[in-house]
This record gives structure tokens, C-alpha cells and sequence, in this order.
């Protein structure tokens, strides 16, 4: 079985730009063998004439953070950031000065949720911590499990998912819990710090065995749930398509995709399913203007069409390199990756316009734009880096 999956990757993988329906399903096939751990390293970096200089604006220093992923909130002016060894810090977007430093006291697995006076954190014992914005203690609340994604605030609610696939709504004030919501799961599933959007009183959440379910925001019950994906496969390894990276809200769609699975676009309204293609992907995707923005867990990168999930085109030059959420900026595309680079890519073509690389380590897997041209990446090291294409 083995030796078949190998012949059939050299027979398959192909490199390309754009690509026709033929070879596009092959580049789907190959994908899908690959999974998420590759059997090859990570392709080397291919020489290109750059026509941009992206540049690190400022850096400023945290802790590691271990198997955990970090991504910084913005509030303002400001960034909110924060690392394992327990390290909270608040930086000027503008300058990277450093506004305040703390220690929690904690181990942290999760974070930061920032709201409009207030930012959230968790530790791997679901110790649920709030600050406000000037690094005052607010409250301390025990949850079930360990939080591995960052707190999403909203309308004055703390909505947190732990690793046992509950989520929880708490009040911001005081940190009391509202409800919890929970539902049964495949016996195996991936260990992921996918987090939940919510819009217009509606929570959306992924889930293991590739579901994707609506639940009210005031009082936590069930609205609706899909399938996005079908497990596939005879072992439960084989099996396991979870959704493990946060849905895409755009107007009236939603926008999922699962490991070992399908990228789906879903009617908010009535729970249809409007279209759906065979692409895995472990850390996500994004959306901006009529682009999604998709990496696989292969490696390769697409551009799809938001309306039919049509492919724009395919950038296959950075295969196996872990690559994070891409993130749509005008007319680039950033994505980071395992060795601690950043590609900056055509919005059209996708060929490669210009690198940097920040330091030695991964990329956590969400870029974040705070201005035009402007963005942050966390790396595993400890480093917060603000980045200018322009």
C-alpha cells in the first residue's frame, strides 16, 4: 500500500500555476494521499527576481509557545499578545514600544481574545484569565478542559471552546458562565486550537466527523447542523475529517473547510450547502474580496472563486512547508511557513513577488492585517513581528 501511495504521488505531483480541470484533479488526488503529515521534506526555496521588499517594521520579544498556537488581538492602536511561559504584552502598533509587560502566573495554551475593555486568555488546565486593558486582573473562571484556541468576544460575551469540544459562553463582567453547549463526537479526533465566529446573534462552530452547526448566541441551543465533510476510510486515522480551523463569515455564506475533507460554502439562512470541492486543509482559510485564499495540507496554495470554488490558480513551489492561513491583502497574498519565511504572492497569478524570513522558526498559523499593506505574524520562538509589503 505503501509503495502504491509513492508511484502514484511520482506519477501525479506536478508543480504548477494554473491549472485546467484534468490537471487540477489530479493535483487533488496527490493531496489528498499526502494528508497531513508529508512523506517528503519541505521543498527548497526556488530563487525568483523579487518585485517587493517586504520589510519588518519592529519585533519585539515574548516567550516560546511549546505545541501551542498564539495569535495577538488588536484593539485600536494596540496589539495584545501573549506566550506560554505566561507572558502578556501590549504594544503600539505604530512604534512595536512596548506599552506593558506581565506574567500571569500561568501556564497559557490560548490567546488573545481582546474586547472593547477587556482580554481573555486559557491555560492548558482551563483556567479561563481576563485583564483589562491596562493589565488589571479581572477574574479567573475554571472551564472544563484545556483552551487551545484564542476567546472570541462578543456583544459583552466570552464565547470559548475547550479541547473537549464544548463551548462556553461567559460573561465578560464577571466571568460567571451563561451555558454550555456540547454535542457527541467521532472516537478520535485531531488535537487543533480551532476557535468560533460569530455574527447577528449566531455562534458557528466546526466540529470532529466534519460538522459545521449554527448555535443561538443568548441562550446556546442548536439552530442547525450540516455535514461538510464524510468521513472516509476503514481505520478511525483514516476516518478523522475535522473541522479544524475557524469558519468564514461573508454576507449570508460561511465558509468551512476540514482536514482530510471538503472546502464548503453554506447558506447562514437555510443551512444549504451551495458548493463543495475535495480540498483538505489543517489550518484554514480566508476570504477577501471575491478571493478565498486556501492552503492544503500538502502544501499548495490556492486561489478559488467565492461564488462556485472555481481555482484562480494553484502555487505548488512550497509543498510540505506547513504553510499558515494565507492572508488576502489588495493585490498580495501573504503566507507564512515552518522555517520561519514569508512569501508574498500575486493576487492574479500567484507567482511569488517577494520574501522575508523572521527568524529559524514556524509561522503560528494566523497572519493578521492592521493596516494597508500591514501586518503581524507570532512565530513558535517568541517573536511578534510587524511586516510592510509596500
Amino acid at each position: 500500500m505503501i509503495l502504491f501511495r509513492y508511484l502514484l504521488l511520482a506519477l501525479l505531483s506536478v508543480s504548477l500555476l494554473a491549472c485546467g480541470p484534468v490537471k487540477d484533479f489530479k493535483d487533488q488526488i496527490t493531496e489528498r494521499i499526502v494528508g497531513q503529515d508529508p512523506v517528503d521534506p519541505p521543498a527548497e526555496l526556488k530563487e525568483f527576481k523579487a518585485k517587493l521588499n517586504p520589510k519588518i517594521l519592529w519585533s519585539v520579544k515574548l516567550g516560546g509557545s511549546e505545541s501551542y498556537e498564539f495569535s495577538p488581538g488588536l484593539m485600536e492602536d494596540h496589539a495584545y499578545a501573549a506566550s506560554s511561559d505566561g507572558t502578556l504584552i501590549k504594544v503600539d502598533l505604530k512604534t512595536g514600544k512596548t506599552i506593558w509587560k506581565i506574567n500571569t502566573g500561568e501556564k497559557l495554551s490560548g490567546g488573545v481574545g481582546v474586547g472593547l475593555n477587556e482580554m481573555i486568555v486559557g491555560t492548558p488546565t482551563g483556567l479561563l484569565i481576563a485583564y483589562d486593558l491596562n493589565a488589571k486582573l479581572l477574574w479567573k473562571t475554571r472551564l472544563s478542559s484545556q483552551i487551545l484556541s484564542a476567546p472570541t468576544i462578543h456583544e459583552g460575551v466570552a464565547i470559548v471552546r475547550t479541547s473537549d469540544n464544548l463551548i462556553h459562553a461567559i460573561n465578560v463582567k464577571d466571568g460567571l458562565k451563561k451555558w454550555t453547549f456540547s454535542r457527541v463526537g467521532p472516537p478520535l479526533t485531531l488535537r487543533s486550537s480551532v476557535g468560533i465566529v460569530a455574527s447577528d446573534g449566531v455562534i458557528y462552530a466546526g466540529f470532529p466527523g466534519g460538522k459545521l452547526a449554527a448555535i443561538r448566541e443568548d441562550n446556546g441551543t442548536l439552530m442547525w447542523e450540516i455535514t461538510v465533510a464524510q468521513p472516509k476510510g476503514v481505520t478511525e486515522i483514516e476516518r478523522a475529517s475535522d473541522v479544524t480551523s475557524s469558519p468564514v463569515i461573508d454576507g449570508l455564506t460561511i465558509y468551512t473547510v476540514a482536514y482530510q475533507g471538503k472546502i464548503s460554502a453554506v447558506d447562514r439562512v437555510n443551512a444549504r450547502t451551495l458548493w463543495s470541492r475535495d480540498i483538505s486543509s489543517y489550518t484554514g482559510l480566508s476570504v477577501e474580496g471575491a478571493r478565498i485564499y486556501l492552503a492544503h495540507t500538502g502544501g499548495a496554495l490556492y486561489s478559488l472563486a467565492i461564488e462556485s470554488g472555481k481555482t484562480y490558480w494553484r502555487q505548488g513551489e512550497l509543498l510540505n512547508r506547513r504553510l499558515t492561513t494565507p492572508l488576502g491583502m489588495g493585490d498580495h497574498v501573504a503566507v507564512g511557513d515552518l522555517e520561519g519565511y514569508i512569501h508574498i504572492l500575486d493576487k492574479e497569478t500567484g507567482q511569488f513577488l517577494g520574501r522575508i524570513r523572521l527568524d529559524d522558526a514556524p509561522v503560528m498559523r494566523r497572519l493578521l492585517e492592521f493596516e494597508t499593506g500591514k501586518f503581524l505574524a507570532q512565530t513558535r520562538n517568541g517573536g511578534l513581528y510587524a511586516i510592510s509589503i509596500q
